[in-house]
């Protein structure tokens, strides 16, 4: 595996600071958050800038993310997600991390699965130079002490199966944590979209009393990394906590080394 940062736990970090801490971590790859959080990189910002930090810190934007959702029934955000590819081309970035949505899985059917379909196809035929990765998401419901993931149509086999069919060249952003949390069995999911994935995401959940769940580090919940070690691609830390980001990344990549060695 070739380990890096993931965007969404750097949310409340300015960019400077997750180069910094990636460096210091050893590691050669940031996910490179576009147009999703309020600190990210914004469409149009000066690529220069980005790529003088990647100089600086040793560190490449080979992986990037932005938010999007296809599964609403609209097509609010095909424009957005191809002014981000177009961004993401002037970054060299090679893998942009998208979603196909969070809606529950039982309402993406009919015309709202058809314009889904029409949304994903018509972001992948525009990106060229850009290999786009749909994760494995479910849809999310946020409580005072945690969250709670609900199936979505990347969390659910037959539905997964279903979007291989309709939307040829999709790929995939595996990651196992959010298949657990969201109740699927992630082993056969990752059986079913091996072939297609290209990036995974290193991260876990603990379960609390209230039956919520709360992002943790690899290996400080239920997620069987090891089920996954023959992988070879990007494998991203993404730990969700904010406020001790550096120190849960660390606690990560700790175990990753160990468990791989």
């Amino acid at each position: 595996m070739i380990f890096g940062n993931a965007a969404w736990g750097f949310r409340e970090t300015p960019l400077e600071k997750q180069f910094e801490i990636t460096a210091e971590m050893g590691l050669s790859v940031l996910e490179a958050g576009i147009a999703n959080a309020p600190g990210d990189i914004q469409i149009g910002d000066d690529a220069g800038r980005v790529q003088s930090l990647c100089e600086k810190y040793g560190v490449s934007v080979e992986c990037a993310a932005t938010g999007n959702d296809f599964t609403n029934g609209q097509r609010d955000d095909v424009d957005k997600v191809k002014n981000v590819i177009d961004m993401c081309e002037a970054l060299g970035v090679k893998y942009l991390r998208i979603f196909a949505g969070f809606s529950p899985k039982a309402s993406v059917y009919g015309a709202r699965w058809d314009n889904m379909v029409r949304c994903l196809n018509e972001v992948y035929d525009y990106a060229k130079r850009v290999t786009l990765t749909v994760e494995t998401h479910g849809g999310v419901c946020e409580y005072d002490d945690g969250v709670e993931h609900f199936e979505s149509v990347t969390t659910n086999i037959d539905a997964l199966s279903a979007l291989i069919e309709d939307v040829p060249k999709i790929r995939f952003n595996f990651d196992a944590a959010n298949l657990c949390a969201a109740g699927s069995d992630y082993e056969k999911v990752y059986a079913v979209i091996r072939d297609r994935t290209e990036v995974f995401h290193l991260k876990d959940f603990t379960k609390l009393a209230s039956g919520h769940i709360k992002p943790c580090a690899c290996g400080e919940g239920s997620v069987r990394f090891d089920k996954f070690s023959d992988f070879n691609g990007i494998a991203l830390f993404e730990y969700e906590n904010t406020a001790d980001i550096a120190s849960g990344l660390k606690r990560s990549y700790e175990y990753m080394k160990e468990l791989l060695r």
